[in-house]
């Protein structure tokens, strides 16, 4: 019988951070810190417009770009948090959440041969989203000496002929690090010397402790050339509604309504006049939510110092990501004995790709109760490493 799976899709790795979920879900007493998603409910009035919308019987398809109104609150909200001005029927496309905003911008930009740059470390779903969309991708290492941000000089190094797309993850997952406006301004002069494309994925937007967002596509010269991709599981606590959007060139987003159109249809429809709600009067939920992850972003932050731990203070998303390099061990060997011998549950640098060896992702969307007990562990685990070293 011939082979009945697609050679592309098996040569893509399954998600590294799937591994550890999988293990910790048959052991006990286990703290994860591995989740990258809200420990908070959905605000209550985002979940009663979902609820009453329900009731009302809004169960019908909405147009394929998603309801009007909350395009034109998607707009609203853009042009005074980051200063972008959008066409809401045009302009703005409603996805499932912020993934499948990833997946169809690659398809609709992308010819096959054409390369992708993806800084890494990073989010999981760039490179086979690329893959699956037949670009070749190319991997930017990024530098714990640089904060983990993407240098013009890096930038340039990366660009050949076929070179099209570039990611921007920033805010970052995994390291929670962030672009300035300065380094921004940097590469942006690279992107329209050389013409290429950004898919700029912003879903950690409000999730930024210290200084404000900026948006690559609010610089000159960068809005006819960026995809803006957001959504609402990070910022509202809003994972399971699973609802995102993009916005940019009228072209472009043709092109990719189209393929959401024969794909998804719409976005859930429910979701989408929670969203609306969100967008009107919720920024005092994500003031708190955020004013909460800051404070255990200094926690954690105190913890390493106190365990000597080295780790760079990230401003942004709601991880951070130590260094472990000291102890000799691969990330997922460190992982593994800290799982099994202290019963806490963190993700593999290398999840994120080869150049996160030697670190560690940690989450702080928990409870501080349960970041104190995990981070306890944590220093006895660590403190008993040290002791090994020493007696080598």
């Amino acid at each position: 019988m011939r082979n009945p799976l697609s050679d592309k899709v098996l040569g893509i790795e399954p998600s590294g951070i799937r591994k550890f979920f999988d293990i910790v879900s048959e052991m006990d007493d286990v703290i994860s810190l591995g989740v990258g998603e809200p420990d908070f409910d959905t605000p209550w009035h985002i979940r009663d417009e979902g609820i009453y919308s329900l009731e009302r019987g809004r169960t019908f398809y909405t147009s394929n770009a998603g309801l009007k109104e909350l395009r034109e609150e998607i707009c609203r909200y853009l042009k005074r948090r980051c200063n972008l001005e959008y066409d809401p029927i045009h302009e703005t496309l409603i996805t499932v959440g912020g993934s499948e905003a990833i997946d169809i911008a690659m398809r609709a930009l992308l010819n096959p041969g054409e390369e992708v740059l993806i800084p890494q470390p990073s989010y999981v779903s760039y490179l086979p989203c690329a893959v699956l969309a037949d670009g070749v991708p190319k991997i930017i290492e990024l530098k714990a000496e640089n904060e983990f941000r993407l240098t013009a000089e890096e930038l340039r190094e990366s660009i050949t002929e076929k070179t099209k797309l570039l990611v921007l993850p920033f805010p970052n997952n995994p390291t929670g690090a962030i672009m300035t406006r300065e380094d921004l301004e940097a590469i942006a002069e690279v992107i329209i010397e050389k013409d290429l494309f950004v898919l700029s994925d912003e879903i950690y937007s409000e999730l930024t402790y210290g200084s404000e967002h900026v948006s690559i596509a609010s610089l000159p010269g960068m809005r006819e050339r960026t995809l803006t991709i957001n959504g609402f599981s990070k910022s509202y606590a809003m994972t399971g509604w699973r609802l995102g959007y993009v916005c940019g060139p009228a072209e472009i987003i043709a092109q990719m309504t189209k393929i959401h159109q024969f794909a998804i249809m719409c976005a859930p429809t429910n979701s989408q006049y929670a969203a609306v709600e969100a967008l009107r009067h919720g920024d005092r939920d994500v003031a708190e939510m955020r004013e909460a992850y800051n404070g255990r972003r200094r926690y954690l932050m105190h913890a390493f110092q106190e365990m000597g731990l080295p780790c760079f203070e990230p401003f942004g998303a709601f991880y951070v990501f130590p260094c472990i390099k000291e102890f000799g061990m691969s990330s997922d060997e460190f992982a593994t004995r800290l799982l099994e011998e202290e019963r806490v549950a963190v993700v593999p640098g290398t999840a994120f790709g080869a150049c996160g060896e030697g670190f560690l992702r940690i989450s702080y969307a928990y409870s501080l109760e349960d970041l104190k007990v995990a981070l306890g562990r944590l220093e006895h685990f660590v403190k008993r490493l040290k002791e090994e070293k020493n007696h080598e």
